[in-house]
């Protein structure tokens, strides 16, 4: 059960006023941006080739945390998970002392980075939270019924807007109706579940804008429309799960012993339009930071890109317009509040510290892994992107495969064998996000929400024998058609 924190309570707090929370993250950011130059990424791969293996330890200290804890005392974990997360952050910096090689600088060998990973920290934080706030002011209403078509149909147009307007945006914009049009029905956690499989997830496959590894593809020399050579992948594997989850909730639905609602409105009525206009901003934004180059703004341990920090901005402003925009009574029936932005914030900020010894090694051994097939860069991806952020171990795996090939990424998109190597990178870091709670930023925001709404959602590991028995299967049958 969601036990809201105090500081939550729209009776104790302005819905338009942000957290204090939100200061524990300056320290983070001034130490991003300070320091001395670091080393070059060849020197960088050469220390990290030699790290211990214990040096992911406070990765998986943090996994088992967000596992383990809620189950023996989901109280506890409520009011405490922001001090597990520091502590596992703070380990970090200690590990990454412990395994620096002895006469080499910690901010030389270490400093670039830390330097990115809170740069991309922030910038992930400011997209979902700048969603979360626009969406929070959207309300949508009419006849909503809750039955298996009508749930069938939200996520079937989540699935397919989740490409244009991003993952996070569809899954941040549907969550409240869907919620809404199913909280007359006792069984309700499937189709949470499944809205994070296709929503947050899958559906982001065609287009750059639907997920950041494919974003990053598209900054790296992958043209806009190539992604649309994902359909195959995406159609398959989209109308599979959409007939299972059906074929579930329609059973599901017989055993209902609730009273569905008085359908008394007919149609569907938006409000807090602005939000629209607002989120379509957002959208552009990011497509501004892909297309235009600004230059560069030089500090201590790296550079921050012009037109993302403009990006990073305009988000900001547009959430806070959003705020000074909508009405407070719609925020109100959408029982908005800050609860699980925070949450996501607090956790990530620990599991984004923590991967950055896991991704040094990842980056600098990626080679010796023996991945020599489509297959194998399919699976190799996907598992680690379940847990690790997908962005970077796409990115790991792109010029793995660009190194084996002896490629740039355009020839590699010349090349049969490239462009299928490429493919399956892509497919594996997009599709198996959706493996656990953690495998993608909107999956933890769309659980805290459903959990805000009294909605018993499964623990990490429930979750994951959701994911093993319905998506693995799925994915076996897309290696086989596709990638073996």
């Amino acid at each position: 059960m969601y036990i809201e924190p105090p500081w939550t309570s729209t009776g104790n707090r302005s819905l338009h006023a942000p957290p204090r929370n939100v200061r524990f993250f300056i320290p983070i950011w001034l130490l991003a941006l300070t320091g001395a130059a670091h080393a070059s990424a060849a020197d960088t791969a050469a220390h990290a080739r030699h790290f211990p293996l214990w040096v992911v330890a406070p990765f998986l200290g943090i996994l088992i945390s967000i596992a383990v804890f809620p189950l023996i005392n989901a109280r506890w974990w409520e009011h405490n998970y922001g001090k597990v997360s520091v502590f596992w952050l703070s380990t970090t910096f200690v590990i990454m002392l412990l395994a620096r090689p002895a006469g080499v600088p910690f901010a030389d060998l270490f400093g670039g980075p830390i330097f990115h990973t809170y740069e991309e920290y922030v910038s992930f934080i400011i997209l979902l939270g700048s969603l979360f706030v626009i969406t929070g002011g959207i309300v949508i209403r009419g006849s909503l019924s809750g039955r298996p078509v009508t749930n069938l149909a939200i996520l079937g147009i989540g699935t397919v807007l989740a490409s244009f307007i991003g993952t996070t945006g569809a899954a941040m914009l549907l969550i409240r109706p869907l919620i809404k049009s199913i909280r007359w029905r006792q069984r309700q956690r499937h189709i949470v579940i499944f809205f994070i499989f296709l929503v947050c997830n899958i559906g982001g496959s065609l287009t750059p804008i639907g997920d950041p590894p494919l974003f990053i593809g598209f900054l790296r020399g992958v043209p806009f429309e190539w992604t649309f050579a994902l359909m195959q992948a995406w159609a398959l594997t989209s109308g599979l799960l959409l007939a299972v989850f059906y074929l579930l909730d329609r059973h599901l639905m017989q055993k209902e012993t609730g009273v569905p609602p008085d359908m008394e409105q007919k149609g569907i009525r938006i409000e807090g339009l602005v939000n629209i206009a607002l989120l379509a901003g957002v959208v552009g934004s990011v497509l501004f930071s892909g297309l235009v180059k600004m230059g560069e703004i030089h500090l201590g341990l790296g550079a921050l890109e012009i037109q993302n920090v403009v990006r990073d901005a305009v988000m900001l402003a547009l959430a806070g317009a959003s705020l000074a925009l909508t009405p407070r009574v719609l925020r109100a029936e959408n029982n908005f509040n800050y609860a699980p932005i925070i949450e996501v914030a607090l956790l990530f900020v620990g599991i984004f510290t923590t991967m950055i010894p896991a991704l040094m090694v990842l980056n600098a051994r990626g080679a010796e892994l023996g991945i020599d097939s489509a297959s194998k860069f399919f699976w190799a991806t996907g598992i680690l992107s379940s847990f690790l952020d997908n962005t970077p171990t796409y990115m790991s795996f792109l010029e793995t495969a660009c190194g084996m090939l002896g490629m740039t990424v355009t020839q590699l998109l010349q090349s049969p064998q490239g462009t299928l190597f490429l493919k399956a990178i892509s497919v594996g870091a997009v599709f198996m996000g959706a493996n656990t709670y953690i495998g993608n930023g909107p999956n933890f925001m769309v659980k805290a929400i459903a959990e805000q709404e009294q909605i018993r959602m499964p623990s990490f590991f429930g979750y994951m024998a959701w994911s093993v028995s319905i998506l693995i299967p799925v994915f076996i049958l897309v290696d086989v058609v596709f990638f073996l």
